[in-house]
């Protein structure tokens, strides 16, 4: 035989040389909790990751920024007292939000810092958006009220110091709406990370077990997208792109990389991908049985994420790949 495809694999070194997606922490963009608390809490719901007290957060953001993770974005745990069905909290300039927003840029000036907008951790019926009663006693998600909404809490994350804010909420049009928010109010260099294509999945329970921001009623199926669809997924990317944002994402990762390929063949844009709780804890709950090898896993499935064509992971293995790539 001429032809012998193994010679390019014979060592680790040829391997390496020849290899076509490389892992960098620079990749990586890390999930962290926040809550008001003096103390860091464990999370039930997902095992090695805690809600920060304001201290913590410093030292953790830290810790992963020295490792080369150069990107947080931030999940606030609120308490309930502090849920409306405003969810007016949302843009309080005094919250747990900017408040770390603005420690962080005072402690690690060059970190990036990313702030997730949506009403969900404040609106009392834990909705991305503002939500009616309907006589039948069904709930209507308002989109065009809550796009008013979301202009707000984007412009207070801006004034408190992020460096992108990235809506999470799959409201139409408001992507538009922030952009042009931050614009007529100074903040032209504030980016926006949109989440273009995030599905109604059954992946995100843990992460609304970490924040308590379960819907109390309904499910969120008339503004997130159907798994069933991937055409609509361009369209989605192909309408924020158009109303300005910086960077698009894919959600979840790890069932979806045919449409993290998908979107990346469609846009020249920064294409993220977050790899969510349930992706992250079915790894940790397999590992901590002993089926498979924790690590291995972890960075297998990172790297499907990103030779799928992901320019950028959310991930809450960033720091821990982060130290494992050091090594």
């Amino acid at each position: 035989m001429h032809i012998r495809p193994r010679r390019n694999r014979k060592s680790a070194a040829i391997r390496a040389l020849v290899a076509e997606t490389s892992l960098s922490a620079a990749d990586f963009i890390y999930p962290l909790f926040i809550h008001e608390g003096s103390e860091d809490q464990d999370i039930d719901s997902m095992p090695g990751c805690k809600r920060w007290s304001l201290d913590g957060l410093l030292k953790e953001a830290g810790e992963a920024f020295a490792l080369g993770v150069k990107a947080v974005v931030l999940f606030p745990a609120i308490g309930d007292k502090l849920k409306t069905p405003g969810a007016e909290e949302a843009w309080n300039p005094e919250g747990l939000v900017p408040t770390a927003v603005r420690a962080l840029k005072e402690a690690i000036p060059d970190l990036c810092v990313i702030t997730d907008v949506a009403l969900d951790p404040y609106n009392s019926e834990g909705h991305d958006g503002l939500v009616e009663k309907q006589s039948d006693g069904s709930l209507k998600i308002l989109n065009d009220p809550t796009v008013l909404a979301l202009c707000e809490q984007a412009l207070c994350h801006a004034e408190a110091g992020a460096d992108i804010v990235s809506p999470s909420d799959m409201m139409d049009g408001r992507v538009a709406a922030i952009r042009g928010e931050l614009d007529d109010a100074g903040y032209q260099d504030v980016s926006i990370l949109s989440y273009s294509a995030k599905y109604a999945s059954a992946y995100y329970g843990p992460f609304r077990g970490a924040l308590d921001s379960a819907p109390k009623a309904g499910d969120k199926k008339t503004y997130q997208m159907d798994p069933a669809n991937a055409r609509e997924a361009i369209r989605e990317v192909g309408l924020d792109e158009g109303e300005g944002a910086d960077m698009v994402m894919v959600k979840p990762a790890g069932p979806y990389l045919d449409i993290i390929a998908r979107v990346r063949e469609s846009t020249t844009i920064p294409v993220a991908a977050y790899q969510v709780s349930g992706e992250y804890l079915m790894i940790e709950s397999a590992a901590a049985s002993g089926w498979i090898d924790g690590k291995a896993v972890a960075l297998e499935s990172l790297m499907g994420i990103k030779r799928a064509g992901a320019d950028l992971i959310l991930t809450y293995y960033a720091k821990r790949v982060a130290g494992w790539l050091a090594e």
